[in-house]
């Protein structure tokens, strides 16, 4: 069995163009595996295939990094509209990081009046291999596409509805483009070949055949991208595609090279948890077969079953997919050997998450169950993370925008029956002391049995940003006995959980500098009690201020976009720090930034509108700096009403 991926901006006719591919010969087999993949298997001139549809739609990139992993080739499908190729911009990207070897199908061409050479141009500024024309449309007098010409035979195929494309001699008025277009198509191909080379140098055509093996050795070698015509909603130019990745793919073996792991046995594509089924995960083999019961990434393979939830047969050969029931340890994303599982590249998770959610069981005993299944999500979902929240303890999801969460709490409730709400993650505030203090703190607790007793002198004084807590003594005499001293800094570090304001202290010396003792009533815990609320006391008299974190934020934007982005920056109250062209992805720009960290939402949502959902950002903390006037007074305010 041969795979390959569909992707493409929403609207683009992906689902239908895999069910017209499907239908080529016979009835293909269909399901949806999660809300993400849909799989169709079909036979194609007495071969079986296989095709990975994945929903539009940035969030969904991580499924559709799993899943070209698992692919042979890539068909990248669009719309006939140079407008809207930055849609398709991160597309590209994924696949060229993926090295799997892309095949365009322009879709919808019984729609088109735009010129085929603009709709190729505006995808090659996002591409850094060359996107070559494999055909060239025929149309009538109204300009509407009725058929295509294949530069590679120089045959003429006319569209028929429902029905396979007729052959027909090129119309006098399209063979100057054709020849044009041709030629343009042989000097790409020259560059792979000194034969071909030489042939064009000496002005001779070259045999049909010899163009066809020079195409489709650099397409599997990943040096070229094809670009296709049809309308997969009329079965025109079906048969041409599908005749290209039949002799243009690599087989399964160049699938461990791509991704740089020796011989796995089986890849995982995808995964998913349902309710009294449990956890199924969707693999590829690619050794020399597997079974039910046989060791696979340490522990013994479950059930095997098809797409369609039937048996399939055993050994499952090679490049065959099938769906294993209860087998926990088989996560997507990874490559499986016999005693252990490799993740796979990066690049096949997606776009890191940048919309944090707080996580809260509706009814509190489902708080350990919320914890469990939370887990168990992520661990099927590329685009997801998970942590906790230092200040509450409550689960923190990582995802990618509103729309993931409304999925991911969907699916809380649908599989595994727990209904849960969604908070804005809240605590990132921190402050600071103002100016150094100095007190005399004693702590004295008489209970009937054994006292409390400590005393202390002690300064706080502010430190510089980024400095953190620090703690020194300057005890002389041995006022405070040495073995207490540990206590008296564990009692100022707890000080610094929660300062005046509510919030956690932070950039903060402190400084031992006298003390008494009692020979009976002293202890660890006595001198930790009188050193924490000694610090408190000081804290208070020193006055604190709010400080707000600052990230330092890195944009992944399209280059037209670019310019949009200052004035974004500087409306979020930010600072610009420049940008540049990526490195290595073509037609995007790098966007610097310096940003509150409060901001980061708005920042989410303001950057999906300007780019059409084809941006995304990577933020780190930086810095904090002081909060000052109305916002100061603000966060203060709330804070005081969450603590309430």
């Amino acid at each position: 069995m041969r795979c390959f991926t569909i992707l493409g901006p929403t609207q683009s006719g992906k689902s239908t163009l895999l069910k017209a591919l499907g239908e080529l010969e016979g009835r293909p087999v269909t399901a949806a595996f999660t809300d993400a993949l849909t799989v169709s298997q079909s036979s194609y001139l007495c071969e079986p295939w296989a095709g990975f549809d994945i929903a539009g739609g940035p969030d969904h990139l991580g499924h559709a990094g799993e899943a070209l992993a698992a692919s042979d080739a890539a068909i990248l499908c669009v719309p006939p509209d140079p407008d809207t190729a930055v849609l398709a911009a991160p597309y590209l990207r994924l696949i060229e990081q993926s090295g799997v070897p892309c095949f365009i199908f322009i879709n919808k061409m019984d729609q088109d009046e735009a010129r085929i050479r603009d709709i190729v141009g505006a995808l090659q500024a996002y591409a850094n291999h060359h996107i070559v024309l494999r055909q060239v449309p025929m149309r009538d007098a109204d300009g509407h596409v009725t058929g295509s010409v294949d530069l590679v035979s120089e045959r003429a195929f006319q569209y028929r509805e429902g029905q396979s494309s007729k052959l027909i001699e090129i119309p006098a008025a399209i063979q100057d483009r054709e020849q044009e277009a041709r030629g343009e198509l042989l000097e790409h191909l020259a560059d792979f070949d000194d034969g071909l080379m030489e042939q064009l140098i000496e002005d001779r055509a070259p045999a049909s055949e010899e163009v066809y093996t020079i195409l489709a050795e650099a397409h599997r070698d990943n040096a070229i991208m094809a670009a296709y015509l049809g309308a997969a909603s009329h079965g025109n130019g079906l048969s041409r595609l599908m005749k290209a990745l039949r002799h243009e793919a690599p087989g399964r073996e160049a699938i461990g090279l791509r991704l740089g792991i020796e011989a796995p046995l089986a890849l995982g594509v995808a995964s998913d948890t349902r309710k009294h089924v449990g956890k199924s995960t969707l693999i590829r083999a690619l050794g020399q077969g597997i079974r039910h019961g046989e060791a696979l990434a340490g522990a013994a393979l479950g059930t095997l079953t098809g797409i369609d939830g039937k048996a399939v047969a055993e050994p499952l050969a090679p490049g065959a997919l099938a769906v294993a029931v209860k087998s926990d340890p088989l996560d997507p994303g990874m490559a499986y050997g016999a005693e252990a599982s490799l993740p796979l590249p990066r690049w096949t998770r997606g776009r890191p998450p940048t919309y944090p959610r707080l996580l809260l069981p509706a009814k509190e005993r489902d708080d350990a169950r919320l914890s469990a299944a939370l887990g168990r999500v992520a661990a099927a979902d590329p685009g997801m993370e998970t942590s906790q929240d230092g200040e509450t303890g409550h689960a923190v999801v990582h995802l990618q925008g509103p729309i993931h969460l409304r999925r991911v709490l969907a699916k809380l409730a649908e599989d595994f029956g727990i209904e849960a709400v969604e908070q804005p993650v809240s605590g990132i505030y921190r402050e600071t002391v103002t100016g150094p203090v100095e007190t005399h703190y004693r702590h004295r607790k008489q209970s009937g049995g054994a006292g409390q007793f400590a005393d202390v002198v002690l300064t706080i004084r502010p430190q510089g940003r980024g400095a953190g807590f620090a703690f020194d003594e300057t005890v002389k005499g041995g006022t405070v006995p040495r073995n207490y001293i540990p206590a008296v800094e564990a009692g100022a570090r707890e000080a610094m959980e929660r300062g005046p304001l509510g919030f956690p202290v932070v950039d903060v010396a402190v400084t031992l500098l006298d003390g008494k003792t009692h020979a009976v009533d002293s202890s660890d815990h006595a001198f930790r009690t009188a050193a924490r609320a000694g610090v408190r006391e000081a804290m208070e008299r020193a006055g604190t201020v709010v400080l707000q974190p600052i990230e330092r934020v890195e944009i992944h934007v399209p280059t037209i976009h670019s310019g949009s982005l200052v004035a974004l920056v500087s409306s979020l109250k930010g600072q610009v720090l420049g940008f540049e062209a990526h490195g290595r992805a073509r037609g995007w720009d790098v966007f610097q930034a310096l940003l509150p960290a409060a901001a980061r939402e708005e920042l989410f949502q303001a950057l999906g509108g300007l780019s059409h959902g084809t941006a995304w950002f990577e933020s780190h903390f930086d810095h904090y700096e002081e909060l000052h006037g109305k916002d100061a007074e603000r966060i203060r305010e709330a804070r005081a009403t969450e603590l309430a």
